[in-house]
């Protein structure tokens, strides 16, 4: 009971990671010790289920798959995630300056927690860093939103966000930031709108299926150049996670809500300025500061306790 409990404990923390754009799941699976072993999981299903088919022992299948360890991981990431979707709704809703300087700081601490999974920073290893960071940076200097939120586009952003879950670094919620579906997801989650929430999910058991035999064999024969991939993945996607931001129009989303469409970065003093609103610049650093420590010191547990 107390193994499952602690299972339950570690899920919740990655669902509680990659409900927000920061932290990644994977990270925190990393950081409590079950990386390897979520990954042999996950890997271990398709094969296995094949085999149930021609043999229909399904308790075979459960314990080939570390069923019971799956279970009890799934149930603390989806309490997690509905647990706080109508939380950062609210808070984006009413604080958005200091909920986008909070993740600000969850980001820039995964930074400088995953450069240290880079041992030799070789031209490869930094070219592919910068190829990263201008990836990212462009897909979010984008007006448009690079998948529609439709029952299409929650496939699409399931099929892709949930590669980060088992990434130790980049968050599935910062991927889906940068796709422009984040908050058609986040608003399923919060209303249980069950259709949008199945067709993500099958999104997500596709690309989960497929992605972690590729990211396996990715991180285990070319480990510094995918991890240095994902730190610039991280460090372009920063231009989306700026507190500050200058709406410049809106557009009509499928609720028929308006929403900002086309925004631009602009300094503390100048939003002020420019909007009339009070930057908050004391807090928004505060959280900044604290969003930094949260993650400092747990990876900082998580290295203590594999030890």
């Amino acid at each position: 009971m107390k193994e499952y409990l602690a299972l339950f404990l570690r899920g919740m923390l990655m669902g509680a990671a990659d409900v927000v754009p920061g932290v990644s799941g994977g990270t925190m699976a990393f950081i409590t010790g079950i990386y390897d072993r979520l990954l042999l999981a996950i890997n271990a299903v398709l094969p296995e289920f094949l085999s149930l088919l021609r043999s229909r022992n399904f308790v075979a299948f459960w314990n080939a798959i570390d069923g019971n360890f799956l279970l009890c991981l799934l149930a603390g990431i989806l309490s997690s995630v509905f647990s706080l979707a109508s939380v950062i709704s609210y808070a984006l809703a009413t604080h958005p300056v200091l909920v986008w300087a909070f993740f600000f700081g969850l980001i820039i601490a995964s930074i400088y927690i995953m450069r240290h999974e880079v041992s030799v920073w070789s031209a490869s290893a930094i070219s592919s860093l910068l190829f990263g960071a201008v990836v990212a940076w462009g897909m979010t200097a984008l007006e448009l939103p690079l998948i529609s939120a439709n029952l299409l586009g929650a496939f699409l952003s399931g099929t892709i966000a949930i590669t980060a879950m088992i990434l130790p670094g980049i968050s599935g919620s910062l991927l889906l930031l940068v796709l422009g579906t984040y908050s058609f997801i986040l608003g399923a989650v919060k209303g249980l709108d069950f259709i949008v929430l199945a067709v993500f999910a099958s999104g997500c058991g596709i690309g989960l299926l497929v992605s972690a035999r590729v990211l396996g064999l990715a991180l285990q024969n070319y480990r510094n150049v995918t991890v240095a991939f994902l730190i610039g993945l991280m460090i372009g996607a920063l231009n989306k996670i700026w507190p500050w931001k200058l709406t410049l129009s809106y557009r009509e989303n499928s609720k028929g809500e308006s929403v900002p469409f086309a925004q631009e970065n602009v300094g503390p003093a100048n939003y002020e300025a420019l909007t009339g609103n009070e930057s908050q610049l004391l807090n928004a650093i505060l959280l900044f500061l604290f969003a930094y420590f949260i993650v400092v010191a747990v990876s900082y547990a998580g290295r203590r306790l594999r030890k």
